[in-house]
């Protein structure tokens, strides 16, 4: 009995052994079936190329590129900067979820002038996310431009005056400009007058011109190539006027004289009453030779109305531009 039952212990083991090991055969071969989830793929990741770039501007640009979905809800992004650690992102936009290639662009502002800027395309879903191909462009530099004004304009003849005005664009705060004239009759061209300046950090400058004699076209522009120059600006002289009053001998008469300067011979002279809102001509005469530099008027008027009186020198010949006096109070 006892042979018999070491017999069917060894047996029992046996088969035990067989039977483990139709189990790991079967598994190898395929013969059990598994639940389907076992076999579930993971989500796909995005399709995603970085594209070129559009309308470059020296602040701006459009960057482009392509984004295939998969058939995953995705989102996509440029991120941007001046180096590959780029350091800026566009907020994230839809790219659905089909399973075609699109087309996606995104605007970028606030950039540089002068600088080149890295950029990708990124695109996530739930499979995760993807980044296209570092690209690169360059903002261009911002055009330099002159403006400027003569203050005061027009400048009484023989004051000083200032040309002030801005340079703007890249760089503008280490070129050199300088101030260039052309007197009346405008035919001389244009020359340089002082010594070039260059602007403040803020583009701004300010040229002081003393002795201006006559009516002159004004520019400002930049040393060395290339070549900027503001607009022309007509800086004009007026003339100089001094009104004077005294009695005359006869009475209820007065006479109005002066000095004008530089000498403008033949120069009409309109002596005007200031009325409140308005001015009321009294007369005149014309200007006639005093020295090289000063010509004179003088005329005996009946006083009708007291009040504030000024004189005007109308002059038409080009070189200068007409004026008034100082108003005078005459009783």
């Amino acid at each position: 009995m006892a042979d018999m039952s070491a017999c069917l212990r060894s047996t029992c083991r046996r088969a035990a052994r067989g039977s483990r090991a139709a189990v790991l055969l079967a598994l190898s071969a395929g013969a059990i079936a598994l639940p389907a989830s076992a076999y579930a793929a993971a989500p796909p990741l995005p399709g995603v190329s970085t594209g070129s770039v559009s309308s470059v501007t020296y602040s701006s640009a459009i960057l482009d590129g392509e984004v295939n979905a998969h058939g995953q809800l995705t989102s996509y992004a440029f991120q941007y900067g001046p180096t590959s650690a780029y350091g800026s992102q566009s907020p994230l936009a839809p790219a659905g979820n089909g399973t075609v290639t699109i087309k996606v662009s995104q605007a970028v502002t606030g950039l540089q002038p002068g600088v080149t800027y890295h950029y990708r395309v990124l695109a996530t879903s739930p499979g995760g996310t993807a980044k296209g191909a570092d690209r690169t462009f360059t903002t261009p530099k911002i055009p330099l431009s002159v403006q400027i004004a003569g203050v005061p304009n027009p400048v009484l003849f023989g004051d000083p005056f200032f040309v002030e005005g801005t340079l703007s664009g890249t760089g503008a705060s280490t070129r050199e400009i300088v101030l260039q004239a052309n007197p009346f009759p405008y035919i001389g061209g244009f020359k340089d007058v002082g010594n070039p300046e260059v602007a403040n950090s803020a583009g701004g400058f300010s040229f002081p011109y003393v002795g201006l004699l006559e009516n002159t076209q004004l520019r400002v522009v930049t040393v060395g190539s290339p070549v900027v120059a503001s607009p022309v600006v007509l800086e004009s002289v007026a003339v100089r006027v001094s009104f004077h009053v005294r009695r005359a001998r006869r009475r209820g008469f007065v006479r109005l004289y002066g000095d004008v300067a530089p000498a403008e011979v033949g120069a009409l002279v309109g002596f005007q009453l200031l009325a409140p809102g308005t001015s009321i001509n009294e007369g005149g005469t014309v200007v006639k030779a005093g020295t090289a530099t000063v010509s004179r008027f003088s005329r005996v008027v009946r006083l009708r109305h007291p009040g504030l009186y000024r004189a005007l020198i109308k002059v038409d010949d080009g070189a200068h531009v007409s004026n008034y006096s100082e108003p005078i109070l005459i009783r």
